[in-house]
């Protein structure tokens, strides 16, 4: 069976405190690795600075990724996972306290494959994680992505004539 990890990108320790407790008490999840800003989560998954050496193909089930964060904002971190060949299919929910249209129309236009807005209460909060968790560690049937699956590149080719 495949180690269900996740990356959560999240800068305020409460919610990150929030989102452990939640899969921890739902044994949702193998492993949840946090990065605290824009850049880890891209040195994490790339393989660079202090994640150099790590198995790129190794990637998460899911990225839950927040929307304000210091150093580059995690609009700026979707579209370089969407640029890039062995993350573009990677599933990324965009979990965010931002109440803004403008924020869920540029998530959705860069790839985002959902928007979820962080709910304020605790218990809510902590069903939220585990809804969200359930689905994307349990019921989601992933994309092949290219570090997993070499086939997936001959498949998705177009036949020549």
């Amino acid at each position: 069976m495949t180690k269900r990890t996740i990356l959560l990108v999240e800068d305020n320790p409460d919610d990150e405190i929030l989102v452990l407790r939640a899969f921890t008490k739902n044994k949702l999840t193998d492993e949840v690795v946090v990065a605290r800003d824009g850049v880890e989560a891209l040195d994490y998954l790339f393989g660079r600075e202090n994640y150099a050496g790590r198995d790129v193909t190794a990637l998460p089930q899911v990225v839950l990724l927040d929307l304000k964060l210091p150093k580059i904002d995690g609009l700026e971190v979707l579209r370089q996972l969407r640029a890039a060949a062995e993350t573009k299919h990677l599933p990324v929910v965009l979990l965010t306290s931002s109440n803004e249209e403008q924020d869920r129309l540029r998530g959705y236009a860069l790839g985002a494959n959902s928007f979820v807005r962080k709910p304020t209460h605790f218990i809510e909060f902590a069903d939220t994680v585990r809804m969200l968790g359930h689905y994307w560690l349990v019921l989601n049937e992933q994309a092949p992505l290219a570090g997993r699956d070499s086939a997936r590149s001959e498949l998705c080719e177009a036949p020549s004539s």
